[in-house]
């Protein structure tokens, strides 16, 4: 990794606190709007406890789909060509 980003990212965690700060500041204030105030909770969430799993979805254009095409490819690229001949 280079200096540089080392050095940002160092200067962007130095303010970590009153990011926070400010996050809860939007997330407590009643003249914001509610879709800031959810926006600044979620975020607060998301650092404490990380973000909530997502479901993949399986079907034609899942997620989990995807993943078996891409894994055809790379993985097994003999059994991606046999596809692509069948199709």
């Amino acid at each position: 990794m280079s200096k540089t980003i080392t050095e940002i990212r160092s200067m962007a965690r130095s303010h970590t606190k009153t990011a926070i700060n400010t996050l809860v500041g939007v997330m407590r204030s009643t003249k914001a709007t509610h879709a800031a105030r959810v926006s600044a909770a979620n975020a607060i969430l998301d650092r404490g406890w990380g973000k909530a799993p997502q479901a993949l979805q399986n079907g034609e254009d899942g997620a989990l789909e995807l993943i078996h095409r891409i894994e055809r490819v790379i993985v097994h690229p003999e059994a991606a060509d046999e596809e692509q001949e069948e199709e």
